[in-house]
């Protein structure tokens, strides 16, 4: 069934028959009109049944779009063999290599802008003491690259009351998706 929000306090709400059950309270007006999510919307918004469809169409469509019990097991399969991937190790010399690369990056970029005046080293040596960690202990290949080594950099770089952490951290993040994975595959020799 489709369903749209009407803004009006007019409007005619269906049956409680004619509402999925998922979608209604047991609450009920005198009036025969059914308060849906009531603790979401306010009261004076109420639900309608969308004519784009008849009714007997809406039981076939619904009927097509059921998933029988093999794809849904074959999904649970796939899911579970997913959960039980192990990524592999950290490379203690790729972090270095990295780390490295990282490093010139970002002084070059920062050193560009003016907000950081004189305090671009520092805040170079933040981020990667920062993602050199990372590296070194949690990246283990292409699907373990985290955002939260950048958030911690922009953090750490705020909470010390130097300037410029979102940009110094926009710049890692950027580089780090551009290149890290491509580095790993070509250090490993994997795709």
């Amino acid at each position: 069934m489709s369903w749209s929000v009407v803004a009006t306090a007019s409007a005619v709400a269906p049956s409680k028959n004619e509402l999925p059950q998922s979608l209604c309270s047991s609450s009920s007006t005198s009036s025969g009109v059914v308060l849906c999510f009531s603790s979401i919307f306010p009261n004076s918004f109420r639900f309608r049944r969308s004519s784009f469809y008849p009714s007997s169409q809406l039981t076939e469509k619904r009927k097509a779009n059921t998933v029988p019990n093999s794809t849904s097991r074959s999904t649970q399969l796939i899911c579970r063999a997913a959960a039980e991937y192990k990524f592999p190790d950290p490379i203690p010399e790729f972090a270095e290599a990295e780390t490295e690369k990282f490093r010139t990056h970002l002084i070059k970029r920062l050193s560009k802008k003016d907000i950081y005046e004189d305090s671009v080293e520092e805040v170079v040596n933040v981020c990667t003491e920062i993602f050199s960690t990372f590296l070194h202990t949690e990246y283990g290949g292409p699907g373990t690259l985290l955002v939260l080594p950048f958030i911690d950099m922009a953090e750490t770089v705020h909470g010390r009351g130097l300037p410029g952490a979102s940009q110094a951290a926009r710049v890692a993040v950027k580089w780090a998706t551009n290149h890290v994975d491509k580095d790993w595959n070509e250090w490993t020799g994997s795709d």
